[in-house]
């Protein structure tokens, strides 16, 4: 049986270090190569003629390029996390050469963890969800900005109770026509630049609406939508993030994915649990604890919710009411003993699970 050669590529914009050491041996060949992936190719088919060839390379804003080149191609190539790469303490030497021996050195040895490798529908439909929360974050930005400027010229609303309802924006626009001089451009300016950013977010909104409701995603989205402060936004980002959910063993899996289960420092016989260690995914984490506000309110009839479990399985629609009373109570149970916010987090982590549920309740369905 001929050997395996192990490949460890250190991956830049415009050269790739390739490492190659064989599974029998401890002598390690380093080779640069530009960024043209013909070459890489053409290397890998080299090393297949000696045997079996399994490669890797850090996730970076390479992407998974390569990674989809050359499994198209036949050959095993993992991505790995940078962040679960051991790592010895005084090691003080970083080149592209020791970093691509060090990956062919733990990737023989089993010490390292590949991460999730998306379609390339999946990965353009994820960055379709990240820019329209970019956008949001920018309308805010702007928003808090404008609210500012006027704040400080003494120009205040109190007309109503809330900012950035119709009347506070009619407000706006009298006092665009009725300010002159820097000021008014100020406004005039910032109120066209808030007006064009919520263009394009509403654009967004509504081409991730038609893929939400596509027969990929119908499915999945309507059944996450039973949950109560799930829509089809937070649903579909879910639905992209998570990918598969059979990757994910348990629920708890799912939630250490998102991070949102509590680190642990213990020893002996003392036990000591902190905040969310906060790794992994922190586009989904960031929608979990906003849907979990939702769920601080009584768990009664809700008009709206009930229509969207119309013509739901009934497995879905009993996971998605276990999960309104459950997760209304221990909201309430924890927010008498605990901040608010550590309750928050706690219902984002229990609904994660029963996103879990749900997702794999329609996984027969989905196969």
């Amino acid at each position: 049986m001929q050997p395996t050669t192990y490949v460890g590529l250190d991956v830049h914009a415009e050269s790739i270090t390739a490492a190659i050491i064989s599974s029998e041996g401890q002598e390690v060949e380093v080779i640069e190569l530009s960024s043209d992936l013909m070459k890489v190719r053409r290397l890998f088919r080299r090393l297949s003629d000696k045997g079996p060839v399994r490669a890797c390379y850090e996730a970076s804003g390479a992407g998974f390029v390569l990674q989809r080149v050359l499994s198209r191609d036949g050959f095993h190539c993992e991505v790995i996390a940078p962040s679960l790469i051991p790592r010895r303490p005084g090691d003080r030497r970083k080149t592209d050469r020791l970093d691509a021996i060090m990956l062919a050195r733990l990737y023989r040895s089993g010490h390292l963890t590949p991460v999730h490798v998306p379609t390339e529908e999946h990965e353009t439909l994820r960055r379709l969800l990240r820019l329209r929360t970019t956008y949001h974050s920018y309308c805010t930005a702007t928003m808090h900005r404008i609210s500012g400027i006027l704040r400080n010229h003494g120009f205040v609303f109190t007309q109503g109770k809330s900012t950035w309802t119709k009347k506070h924006r009619q407000w706006l626009a009298s006092l665009r026509q009725s300010l002159d001089g820097p000021l008014q451009t100020t406004l005039a300016i910032e109120l066209e630049h808030l007006e064009y950013l919520e263009a394009q977010q509403h654009a967004m909104d509504a081409q991730l609406e038609c893929f939400a409701h596509s027969d990929q995603f119908r499915v999945q989205t309507e059944a996450l939508c039973c949950l109560r402060g799930v829509k089809s936004l937070t649903a579909l980002t879910l639905l992209c993030e998570v990918d598969d959910v059979r990757r994910f063993a348990s629920p708890r899996a799912l939630m250490a994915y998102f991070g949102l289960v509590p680190s642990e420092h213990s020893s002996g016989n003392k036990e000591h649990r902190g905040s969310i260690t906060k790794a992994g995914n922190i586009h989904v984490r960031r929608l979990l604890v906003e849907a979990a506000w939702n769920n601080r309110h009584r768990a009664g009839a809700d008009l709206i919710l009930n229509r969207r479990r119309q013509g739901q399985p009934p497995a879905v629609v009993a996971i998605a009411l276990k999960a309104q009373h459950r997760l209304y109570k221990k909201f309430w149970h924890l927010d008498q003993r605990k901040h608010r916010h550590v309750a928050i987090t706690a219902v984002a982590r229990e609904l994660c699970g029963f996103v879990w549920a749900i997702l794999y309740q329609l996984q027969p369905t989905m196969n």
